[in-house]
């Protein structure tokens, strides 16, 4: 496993990450980052926080090519070659120009059809737009979304569940996920911005570990002894804060205020919402409240069997929040950011 070692000239800070790529060395000395660069920053950012630790990572890429080494000829030619040296199978470069240089990046939330357009108004304008960049899975991210779920097993397991249970729990969601986004017209939007010769890629779970990472950090912290001094302390968070301006601000789903938090996990990172038959184990394993960014009423059903507390952050600001820790080293490198699809954008620069 060799690294990377990239320098930038603009700001003299060397950055190191691994490269997945066996036996490959690259060195960019660069004054503008392109599009792959832009990609490679967000990808070892990622890896750097990610719940499995750069080992676990490093681990689970060396299962998928094995996996893909087993494979008979015939199925490698479908399997998603990506998964080789990208740990996240919702997050990805779609389409375009990977040598482009990146000077000014539209990015949202979610990124349709409606901001592609709104992309090639902007370059027509002269505000030329050189990549847009999404947070939500889109394209061949949307149909791989199930496939990064499976990080989350050795996150339960790390909090003292049975990995057997884990994996059995976490395959049946996988499969629920897969079928829900089977039949979803993943290419719609891309095809767009093919044609109009845009360069389109996503960051889902990448971006998410970082939320993932920081909620973490800053609420051990904090550590707020009840669940309504947990609220306050989410609402000092500026984005949190805008969501609630706007209607949708962290609130109290399960339990009360004047609840005690105990252990608590955030649960912000992993594809989408766990599976519901988790929320028994966690509770065994000592786990009171859960801080995440959504919840399927299916879960609070089991949730509520157990007692426990649930907070949710809210879910456009909890990705906001991931997004701008990225946006934020982004523009630290030169590039300028226009938001738009729903994101609140908060610099911390």
């Amino acid at each position: 496993m060799q690294k990377i070692i990239r320098k930038s000239r603009k700001s003299g800070l060397t950055v190191r990450f691994f490269c997945f790529k066996m036996n490959e060395i690259i060195i960019n000395d660069f004054l503008m980052m392109n599009v792959q660069q832009v990609f490679d920053l967000g990808l070892k950012m990622g890896i750097a926080v990610d719940p499995r630790g750069e080992n676990g990572v490093i681990k689970y890429l060396e299962r998928t090519k094995k996996m893909y080494e087993d494979l008979k000829p015939e199925e490698q030619e479908y399997y998603d070659n990506e998964c080789l040296v990208n740990p996240y199978s919702d997050s990805r470069i779609h389409i375009g120009d990977r040598n482009a240089n990146v000077k000014r990046i539209l990015t949202g939330i979610d990124i349709t059809s409606a901001e592609i357009l709104l992309a090639s108004q902007l370059n027509e304008r002269g505000q030329n737009i050189d990549l847009v960049l999404a947070h939500h899975p889109i394209g061949r991210s949307l149909a791989g979304l199930n496939a990064v779920m499976d990080m989350t097993v050795e996150m339960f397991e790390k909090l003292g569940i049975p990995v057997h249970l884990a994996e059995k729990f976490m395959d049946e969601r996988m499969k629920e996920v897969g079928r829900s986004t089977h039949a979803v017209n993943h290419y719609q939007m891309l095809d767009m911005a093919r044609i109009l010769k845009m360069n389109v890629m996503n960051t889902h779970t990448i971006t998410d570990n970082l939320v993932q990472d920081y909620m973490n950090s800053y609420l051990e912290k904090k550590y707020p002894e009840t669940i309504g001094e947990l609220v306050k302390v989410i609402l000092e968070i500026p984005e949190y804060q805008e969501a609630k301006r706007r209607g949708a601000g962290p609130r109290i789903t399960a339990g009360g205020p004047q609840n005690r938090v105990g252990k608590f996990l955030v649960k912000m990172t992993g594809g989408t919402s766990t599976s519901g038959k988790m929320y028994q184990e966690l509770s065994r394993v000592g786990i009171s409240t859960i801080v995440g960014m959504h919840m399927a009423e299916s879960s609070m059903e089991k949730v509520n069997e157990q007692h426990m507390n649930v907070v949710i952050a809210g879910h456009i600001s909890s990705d906001s929040l991931g997004m701008n820790l990225f946006l934020d080293a982004l523009e630290k490198e030169g590039i300028e950011i226009v938001p738009c699809g729903g994101l609140i954008r908060v610099k911390r620069n």
